[in-house]
């Protein structure tokens, strides 16, 4: 068998496999209970400093 019929069988196989559980993991992890909070912060962080600037960062000497 050459290399090619060997990696499209491998692909073909154990990569759909495992990229099907990796997308089911990654949606799971982001319907989880309890990340509501987390996901409504990220979604309002951008009005956060709406009314007032955020107060300046103080600057560092690099030597």
């Amino acid at each position: 068998m050459e290399l090619y019929s060997l990696l499209r069988e491998f692909a073909d196989s154990w990569v759909l496999l495992f990229l099907t559980l990796f997308f089911l993991g990654v949606f799971v992890w982001a319907w989880r209970p309890g990340s509501r909070k987390t996901h409504d912060d990220i979604a309002n962080s951008i009005f956060r400093h709406d009314q007032k600037p955020a107060a300046p960062k103080p600057q560092t000497e690099e030597a």
